[in-house]
């Protein structure tokens, strides 16, 4: 017999639920303060569906939108945590979770400054290089290049990342 939506998750559960390993929960538990699931004599975890749309929504930062740990805190500090918990929601509900800001294309000034530069990165390096006014067509291509071997190499790091969390999961 299946839980309802409201009834509390145990750690295995919220990790089978969330399709990620029971110690990347403790280790968000850890690097996010604002992850504080309901504990019980002998320090086992319960997981209120409100926990479970904050989790839901870290995962959707980290894992779908690839933002870092720093910028997953960024996002907790300048947005709050009912922002995050918002796209844990949307995330169940099947809806759109694509959080990154989009450069604006009708921007007339030149990103010179190391202020602006960083604001491009933080957008996105594909968006940022498409939009940048003052990059040369060759350095475009070769920066194009450059993060496509740079994708490549992350989807073959996520790829043995889960090949070892496979390797773990049997060895429990």
């Amino acid at each position: 017999m299946a839980k309802s939506a409201e009834a509390f998750r145990t750690i295995s559960e919220a990790a089978e639920e969330l399709d990620v390993p029971q110690h990347v929960l403790r280790h968000w538990e850890e690097v996010f303060g604002q992850v504080r699931p309901m504990r019980r004599a002998g320090g086992r975890r319960y997981y209120r569906p409100l926990d479970l749309d904050l989790l839901r929504g870290i995962r959707v930062l980290l894992y779908e939108q690839r933002y870092t740990t720093k910028g997953v805190q960024k996002i907790f500090k300048d947005e709050g945590v009912k922002y995050v918990s918002e796209l844990g929601r949307r995330a169940a509900a099947g809806e759109s979770t694509d959080v990154r800001p989009v450069l604006e294309a009708e921007s007339d000034a030149p990103a010179n400054n190391a202020a602006q530069q960083g604001d491009m990165l933080e957008l996105g390096a594909a968006d940022a290089l498409k939009e940048a006014p003052s990059l040369s067509p060759e350095l475009r291509r070769t920066l194009t290049a450059l993060l496509a071997r740079l994708e490549s190499v992350q989807d073959s790091l996520d790829q043995a990342s889960l090949a070892l969390e496979a390797i773990e999961a049997e060895r429990e």
